[in-house]
């Protein structure tokens, strides 16, 4: 049995691994995506799926009015006493001097919940976790920002004991235990303790394609660290031509037998035929991603990556486990029979609820009431999923009668309110109900069929349409009938939705492209748009 990297595709990044027993959990980031913190499982590292979301009401997760590739930044997953214990950061302020956020605790005996009310625990800096000491203390390590603008505003990692008694950390303990190496940006820290030492992962270089895993340990618990001597951990910057790249952020775990593996935060760049891949190393549509390496011990007891540091595609598995595959829990097409929304789905910022919209209002439909639009960051009306292959079809019905152009419902492809493409039903004075496709790239809107909208003919209730990803590009056609389709002459470059190309323009560079439902309605009054099935069909390379 083999390991295929990535494990965990399309938008899964900073993984923070556990097992318990015979059962493997990563969670991931969500930043302003909800509900908060993917939750994957596994029994043999080589088959996961996705089981849950810890941070599912408003009571332990707020990000109404948080900015995009804000809120909930690398969730820490861990096992102790019997249950498990989440840590995680939401971040308020994502650009200039800086990082305002908060740091909570919520602890569960089962994976699936109920979840505890949130410990709030600091907002000293993100990617905090916690260690479990085997004298039963437990710390909270994290980078610590640092706003002065004559210093780093990576200041180091700094470890604060934390009182299960009094359910707040104890800030008198606090120390700057590593300063990481000179790469800087060191962050995405996380303790163990083996062979007699702590181990210090850290990741620096930022989540790019300078992106890098660095190791220290100590005999001490607050220092101090040694910063493994030789080649740095894991890191694909010198190996440009590697499928998988920006590999840096992750967490170590053992097997039952005692082997040991790595998961780590990964991006699967595409470049055009006439682009260098040194320059620009390339576009990650599919966002950061998770995969796993097999570790092993030197003879000093440093880690190492079997394979090599660059990380491999393909890992050995661990030996003697049984191979077990899970059945697809999303349907290729979601016919919204069910009362709640598929577990792939996600809105952003704010919860999926009678506010935004209903599953019963009108049985088999997703009803979607109009909120703001797809630039607003307090309340929207989107239902998506993730694009977790570079070839796939999407494809919905419409039911919609907007009354003035501020109404708007139909496919979208969004990475952040200021890079997303539309295909929707809205009206214009020339032929009252139309057909349009928008593109906003870098906040500046482009309508392409402008007075030549396609009028929908009276008749048609349900408006089909369907976006069709290609890698390098997608495109977008509509039907009135679902069986009869005509193509817009419109080629959308799929770059636009990438980490790579935000980052040019914009700090804020986290996510990944998402797919899904939209309904826009600024004038106010929240009209209905019933979303009739939503169908993702994902495809081989060679298929048209």
């Amino acid at each position: 049995m083999q390991i295929e990297n990535p494990v965990l595709k399309g938008f899964n990044p900073d993984p923070s691994i556990v097992r318990v027993d015979d059962t493997y959990y990563i969670a991931t980031s969500t930043f302003e995506w909800f509900p908060g913190v993917q939750i994957h499982e596994s029994k043999d590292l080589v088959n996961w799926r996705l089981i849950t979301h810890p941070l599912s009401t408003r009571t332990l997760l707020d990000m109404k009015g948080n900015k995009d590739s804000a809120g909930i930044w690398a969730p820490d997953l861990s096992y102790a006493d019997g249950k498990f214990w989440l840590v995680y950061t939401d971040v308020k302020v994502t650009e200039g001097a800086f990082k305002d956020m908060t740091n909570y605790l919520t602890t569960a005996e089962s994976i699936e919940g109920p979840w505890s009310d949130p410990i709030k625990l600091n907002g000293v800096g993100f990617d905090a976790s916690l260690f479990h000491d085997d004298n039963g203390k437990k710390y909270l390590v994290q980078m610590e920002w640092d706003h002065r603008e004559y210093r780093h505003p990576f200041n180091g990692i700094k470890l604060t004991e934390y009182s299960v008694e009094q359910q707040r950390l104890l800030p008198e303990t606090a120390k700057i235990i590593y300063k990481g190496t000179d790469v800087k940006l060191v962050e995405g820290p996380h303790i163990y303790k083996l062979f007699g030492y702590y181990y210090l992962f850290c990741a620096e270089g930022g989540t790019v394609y300078t992106h890098q895993e660095v190791v220290a340990r100590s005999a001490e618990l607050f220092g101090p660290y040694e910063t493994q001597p030789g080649d740095v951990f894991l890191t694909a910057f010198d190996s440009p031509d590697g499928e998988l790249q920006k590999c840096g952020h992750g967490s170590l775990v053992d097997t039952p037998s005692g082997e040991w593996y790595f998961a780590h935060l990964t991006g699967r760049p595409w470049h055009r035929e006439t682009e260098s891949i040194r320059d620009p190393r390339g576009w990650c549509t599919l966002g950061r991603e998770t995969a796993i390496q097999k570790v092993e011990w030197n003879e000093e007891k440093w880690p190492y990556i079997v394979g090599g540091k660059q990380g491999s595609r393909f890992v050995e598995a661990p030996k003697g486990c049984t191979e077990t595959k899970y059945a697809p829990n999303y349907p290729e097409t979601d016919h919204f029979d069910s009362a709640a929304l598929n577990i792939n789905f996600s809105t952003l910022r704010v919860p999926f609820d009678e506010r935004m919209g209903s599953l019963t209002e009108k049985p088999g439909n997703l009803r979607l009431f109009g909120k703001g639009s797809l630039t607003n960051e307090h309340e929207q009306s989107l239902v998506a999923r993730r694009w977790q292959s570079f070839y796939f079809d999407a494809q919905t019905a419409v039911a919609y009668s907007p009354y003035t152009f501020q109404q708007m419902a139909g496919l979208v492809n969004y990475y952040n309110t200021g890079h997303w493409s539309m295909i929707h039903v809205t009206w214009n004075e020339i032929n009252g109900r139309v057909i349009e496709v928008t593109q906003n790239d870098r906040g500046v809107l482009t309508s392409f069929l402008k007075d030549k909208a396609v009028k929908v003919p009276e008749h048609v209730e349900y408006v089909h349409f369907k976006a069709k990803v290609r890698k390098e590009t997608y495109t977008y056609a509509y039907s009135f009938d679902g069986e009869q389709w005509t193509d817009i002459d419109v080629t959308l470059d799929a770059a636009i939705l990438s980490d790579d190309y935000v980052v040019q323009s914009y700090g804020g560079f986290f996510t990944g492209a998402f797919v899904g439902m939209a309904n826009v309605d600024y004038s106010g009054y929240e009209l209905p748009a019933d979303f009739d099935y939503f169908t993702y069909k994902e495809l081989e390379n060679n298929e048209s």
